[in-house]
């Protein structure tokens, strides 16, 4: 792909070209995820469709991502049996979003940890600066996790997650796994080779364009297609009240009933 026919040029060969990922990465090859993907990335789907899919892939993907969480014996009683041994899991999980596309993944995984505690952390970097800088932390002192579930859907150069790793780390957490719908293979391996004993999960891993922060093929700003940004709205959408109400007036002026909004 190249910019002049209005897409970003990537970086790397998009191309099926036997691309394995390195160890620590689990690229999900489930069929239903799959089909999934190839929905969430059409440009033409609308965001309540996006929510939908969103929620449904990060679902998959945390589920993938728990299988190893360490169990533990435990005694219930049943209907049928006074005395049942069960295994419930023994790790403490905490789920922590980066703000704000990890915001939209936050529901999936607490439908299954719904006992899990969860922290925000918010990043941002400013214009003309690929640094970033934390502006949001709600991380406990003194209260750590065993497994730190760390969300952004999308990883492209990876500073703000190996950044946001960092931060993690330092709190104490004892494990860490990131759950990603598609990062790039530059941002997977600039991850690894500064959290190297960070567990990846992901549904794809796709090119990086050459401007640094898009990718090939990608699905989009997750943030503006989960919230609405202004590149996903129609303008009748966006009036401001005095706009409103002059389509309102004007409606109801010309003799017919003006559109409410």
């Amino acid at each position: 792909m190249s910019a002049a026919n209005g897409h970003p040029a990537a970086a790397e060969n998009d191309a099926d070209d036997g691309y394995t990922p390195p160890p620590g990465v689990q690229v999900s090859s489930h069929p239903v995820l799959m089909h999934k993907l190839s929905l969430i990335r059409r440009k033409s789907t609308n965001s309540r469709e996006f929510r939908s899919l969103f929620r449904e892939i990060s679902f998959y993907l945390g589920y993938e991502a728990t299988q190893d969480l360490h169990t533990k014996v435990a005694h219930i009683h049943t209907h049928t049996a006074e005395f049942c041994e069960v295994r419930k899991i023994a790790d403490k999980v905490a789920v922590i979003p980066i703000l704000r596309g990890g915001l939209g993944m936050t529901d999936a995984m607490l439908e299954l940890l719904p006992n899990a505690p969860v922290y925000h952390i918010g990043m941002y970097r400013n214009p003309g600066s690929s640094m970033p800088i934390q502006y949001y932390n709600r991380l406990p002192k003194g209260q750590s996790c065993d497994v730190a579930i760390l969300l952004d859907p999308i990883i492209a150069s990876a500073k703000t997650i190996c950044a946001t790793v960092s931060i993690i780390k330092k709190w104490g957490a004892a494990r860490v796994k990131v759950v990603t719908l598609i990062v790039s293979r530059t941002g997977l391996a600039q991850l690894l080779a500064v959290h190297p004993d960070v567990i990846v999960h992901c549904a794809a891993v796709d090119t990086l364009a050459d401007n640094g922060h898009d990718l090939v093929p990608g699905i989009g700003d997750a943030g503006d297609r989960l919230y609405l940004g202004p590149d996903h709205v129609d303008d009748d959408e966006l009036q401001s009240p005095g706009n409103k109400r002059q389509r309102s007036d004007a409606g109801a002026g010309g003799g017919g009933i003006g559109k409410q909004f």
